[in-house]
């Protein structure tokens, strides 16, 4: 859980709408178990026993004194004895009451004011009335019959301190005033029209609480999550080439967006039904146990075995994911190849080979996602048959009670209710530990990104002033991550402010290694990189960067207009800029004529543009930025012979007053180079101009006639 607890880094920020989801769900699940509870006072008006007045009043007394009194049938209320008078049927212990000398089986004729004399009754409705709202801390007289040992009945006066009263009994009785007292049947209709009401009510002010809870969570969970991509990308843009070179950038993107999608349902769930649902369940629970806590804790029972269920299913949902997210990875990288390489499948009829690749990744993302949906599928039936089995208990002994006259029916019907809402609740929430485990899984596989070291730089790391003097690599040992063997083994060489360096040899002998080397995109084993006789190590990135500018054989655009993919290493730049930076690499050319000119979209991959031209607009970025120090790397390697020439052109007009570094096998290229470097096994072996190297340079020899040439 160590990881999925940092995913609320970015939702902590958003404080005040958590308050207001927080305080949201409270009010839907206060609500929601209000309008259970008005079920029982709909029951008793509509029952037509004691009436609403009578019940609310005897819960009172109960509160307040600790005292159970009988619940009369309709048919005992012709009975004179029970329309005046009160039956104690149980005292709870430490009570004001039972302190005071009352007794179970007396039996209350008299309260307060309103004592019996002479032949005079009170009714018993005006007795609970009185005893359920008497003053607060008074002493109380109270009139009652006992039988005596000699089974003769005794009348006796008590008085008893009434004690503290609850502040909502003075609002309670001002709402019942409201309603009137008699039970006639016009009394009734209009007491369930006013329990309805207010049941309308609260419904239509917990649908707006619910509405309010759900929206503002999911605006927390979405900023929360677009805020963890954005840290996620941008941690990933400031990770050493090195690491993408040993991962699957189809992997890192995999993380940022899917991973980060499970990680924000689970998010959702968290502050939607994980806060909901166990609300509803306590409140729900809270009002079963106000009824009768005793049924309530047997109903309680089954909670520990629901608990270890829980956990036991989301340990098998979190291995599931994870393994399930690594194979979604693996399915975008396929699909990435495929569709990028689709030219060569076809042409090579790899079509079979590739359905059963991508067949074999699908499967093995099935097998997974059928393992989550099993556990899924298995959680809420064990669950449900976990609460059947609390739930007859506790209906059982209920019914017992019921008919032994512990509990009035109505009471025992809205306790079913409370409890069976409660198991529902409870229910819902079984999948929520399972859903976090799925979003624990994703939230290591993300963070694993950010925990990633990124480009080292010292702190105390200086701004690299302008190359001036000369580049040189310093007893250059390197290996690639992984790697068994070196790719450099001690590179000497120093290259002068401003001269042509072409870098030749057989492929792997570490020439685009070695021009890796100077931006940065790896460090050195052993040995320094030296500018100006600064170790550029001790440089900051920036500084280092901003005077390079560099041209693969690989071809990077972006999903932007012409202009935009020349000005991306210039965002400031000017048009005119653009375009005199277009006709120096010969792309002006070509642009000028397409429909939109420098505002044409270049598609995906470059899709619409041939690969020389593509080339001629990475040549023009790389002219438009005016670095001091310009990499080309097999830069005209898709270029015709036509626009080569004048490429070349180009190059030897901005090579001029600037340090470069030409890697190439075509002739053409390296015969115009101050020096050229011959490299063979991660060595220099030669170096100097082509007379030289042409008469004393076997290997440069050979290159010649065989590469170079015929490149």
């Amino acid at each position: 859980m160590k990881s999925f607890k940092r995913i609320f880094k970015y939702v902590w920020p958003q404080w005040p709408r958590i308050i207001v989801v927080l305080v949201s769900a409270m009010v839907v699940s206060l609500l929601l178990s209000i309008s259970f509870v008005t079920v029982i006072p709909l029951l008793k008006v509509m029952m037509g026993d004691e009436g609403l007045h009578g019940w609310v009043e005897r819960k009172l007394c109960s509160y307040r004194y600790g005292i159970t009194f009988s619940v009369p049938e309709i048919t005992d209320f012709a009975v004179s004895d029970v329309s005046y008078s009160l039956l104690v049927t149980n005292i709870d212990e430490d009570s004001s009451a039972l302190n005071t000398g009352l007794q179970e089986t007396d039996i209350i004729i008299g309260a307060g004011g309103f004592l019996v004399e002479g032949g005079q009754q009170i009714p018993r409705a005006k007795l609970l009335e009185v005893l359920a709202n008497a003053p607060a801390n008074t002493d109380f007289t109270v009139q009652l019959r006992r039988v005596n040992s000699e089974n003769a009945i005794d009348t006796k006066m008590l008085i008893f301190n009434t004690g503290p009263k609850p502040f909502y009994v003075d609002h309670l009785e001002k709402a019942l005033d409201l309603l009137p007292r008699e039970q006639t049947k016009e009394n009734k209709t209009k007491t369930v029209i006013f329990i309805v009401l207010l049941m309308g009510a609260f419904t239509i002010i917990r649908c707006l609480a619910k509405f309010y809870q759900e929206y503002t969570a999911q605006k927390v969970v979405q900023i929360g999550i677009n805020h963890l991509r954005e840290e996620t990308f941008g941690h990933a843009l400031d990770m050493p080439v090195g690491f993408f070179a040993s991962e699957r950038p189809s992997d890192t993107v995999s993380r940022i967006i899917n991973d980060t999608s499970v990680m924000g349902k689970a998010v959702k769930i968290m502050l939607g039904k994980a806060l909901r649902e166990p609300l509803n369940a306590f409140f729900m629970v809270a009002a079963a146990m106000w009824l009768n806590w005793q049924l309530t804790v047997i109903f309680l029972c089954g909670a520990p075995f629901v608990l270890g269920l829980v956990f036991v299913f989301g340990g098998k949902m979190k291995r599931a994911t994870r393994k399930s997210l690594m194979a979604s990875s693996l399915m975008l990288a396929k699909l990435q190849q495929a569709m990028a390489g689709l030219k060569v499948v076809k042409v090579y009829n790899r079509h079979e080979y590739e359905r059963e690749s991508f067949k074999a990744i699908n499967n093995r993302l099935l097998k997974q996602l059928l393992k989550i949906s099993k556990v899924d599928a298995a959680t809420t039936p064990v669950l449900e048959v976990l609460g059947m089995a609390a739930g007859s208990a506790a209906l059982i002994i209920g019914a017992q009670w019921v008919a032994a006259g512990d509990i009035d029916g109505p009471e025992f019907f809205g306790l079913l209710i409370l409890l069976g809402v409660a198991a529902e609740s409870a229910r819902k929430t079984s999948d929520i530990w399972n859903k976090i485990q799925e979003a624990n899984a994703a939230s290591e596989r993300v963070f694993a990104v950010i925990d990633a070291p990124v480009e080292s730089e010292e702190p105390t790391a200086m701004e690299l002033p302008p190359l001036k003097k000369q580049i040189e690599f310093k007893d250059v040992v390197f290996t690639y991550p992984g790697a068994d063997q070196p790719v450099l083994k001690g590179v000497n060489l120093v290259v002068p402010a401003g001269y042509n360096i072409a870098i030749v040899g057989p492929n792997g002998s570490g020439k685009t290694t070695l021009a890796n080397l100077i931006p940065r995109f790896y460090d050195p084993d052993f040995g320094q990189v030296l500018i100006d006789g600064n170790d550029i190590r001790n440089a900051t990135l920036s500084s280092l960067r901003d005077q390079i500018g560099m041209v693969t054989q690989n071809v990077v655009t972006f999903n932007a207009t012409i202009a935009e993919n020349i000005a991306y290493g210039k965002p400031d730049t000017t048009r005119k800029e653009i375009v005199n930076a277009s006709k120096h690499a010969f792309a002006h050319e070509f642009i000028v004529p397409l429909p939109k000119g420098y505002e044409t979209i270049i598609g995906e991959q470059g899709v619409g543009l041939s690969g020389g031209q593509l080339q001629r607009i990475i040549i023009a970025r790389a002219i438009l930025k005016n670095p001091s120090i310009l990499i080309f790397d097999e830069a005209t390697s898709q270029v015709d012979a036509d626009s080569e020439a004048k490429i070349h052109k180009a190059i030897e007009k901005i090579m001029q007053d600037r340090t470069t570094f030409l890697i190439a096998h075509r002739f053409s290229t390296v015969i115009t180079a101050d020096v050229i470097v011959v490299m063979d096994g991660g060595q220099i072996i030669d170096q100097g101009q082509h007379e030289e190297l042409i008469q004393t340079c076997t290997l440069y020899q050979s290159l010649c006639e065989t590469q170079l040439v015929k490149a």
